[in-house]
């Protein structure tokens, strides 16, 4: 599934290049997760404005004209997530559309398509980002990993109280968004902490240690374009290859990179979880 890091290199693609763009259509392939609220023609003549991230969901703020001409017309955006292995490209001709192609905005600076062959992925018109269906998704969602309110003390008093264990309460995306399986095993691994510890048994030092792993393996993907196991790709058809440094993730049974001991792996949460039983301590 796309992640945190690869969302944002997939943002950073191509938000330069469609930013004031305007619309000319919207294709609609078959039913994504839910309707997108909206006829696509309403969308015609639209202005795309700058494109925004929010955990794992992109905003294309679009905005109308009023007929006078003056700016302050109709507002509003869509919401865009690319599921279990969605992905985007944008380009002046990317040819005809194939059968996993799901969504398609062609815009006056090229199209934008949505390709999905699973299709858990999902483009929702609303008002703004706080209203409709864009606000009762992204309501819930924790700090970004930049937000300066994110330190170890917000961590341990967020995490208080839970018995879970606390690689799943990193992945929640209540508390931080971003900590994907990939990356909240590296970040674990860095923060030396066993990924089974329950989470509320975590010092404020550990939880310090884990705010500033979490940033660190996030900003590291975001700079090696993500991590594609299966078939990520940006908008300009990119592969990532954070996948091919991960000190635990995906290496049960070889050497930990530290300390020599083997890698192990566990399943929680219904999620495969590798860690290091020597360098990581409940």
């Amino acid at each position: 599934m796309p992640e945190l890091p690869e969302v944002e290199v997939t943002r950073r693609s191509f938000a330069d290049r469609i930013q004031g763009s305007v619309v000319r259509s919207l294709h609609l392939g078959k039913p994504l997760r839910w309707p997108l609220g909206r006829a696509p023609d309403e969308l015609v003549g639209c202005e795309v404005g700058a494109v925004l991230r929010r955990g794992k969901y992109l905003w294309l703020p679009l905005r109308r004209a009023d007929p006078s001409g003056a700016s302050g017309g109709d507002e509003g955006g869509l919401l865009i997530h690319l599921g279990m292995s969605g992905s985007l490209r944008f380009g002046a001709d990317l040819g005809p559309r194939g059968p996993h192609d799901h969504m398609e905005l062609v815009t006056s600076r090229g199209q934008l398509r949505l390709t999905d062959p699973r299709r858990f992925g999902a483009v929702l018109w609303g008002p703004s980002t706080t209203l409709g269906w864009p606000g009762k998704l992204l309501s819930g969602l924790g700090c970004e990993p930049t937000d300066e309110r994110l330190d170890g003390r917000y961590l341990q008093a967020r995490l208080k109280g839970r018995r879970t264990p606390i690689k799943q309460a990193l992945m929640a995306g209540d508390i931080v968004v971003g900590a994907g399986n990939i990356y909240a095993c590296e970040a674990l691994f860095r923060a030396r902490i066993d990924p089974r510890t329950p989470a509320g048994r975590l010092s404020l030092a550990r939880c310090q240690r884990l705010v500033d792993e979490v940033r660190s393996v996030l900003a590291e993907a975001i700079e090696l374009g993500g991590s594609s196991l299966k078939d990520f790709r940006d908008a300009h058809g990119a592969q990532g290859h954070f996948q091919l440094s991960t000190a635990v993730y995906g290496r049960e049974g070889e050497a930990c990179r530290v300390c020599l001991s083997p890698v192990k792996r566990v399943v929680l949460g219904q999620r495969a979880t590798f860690f290091c039983g020597n360098c990581q301590k409940r």
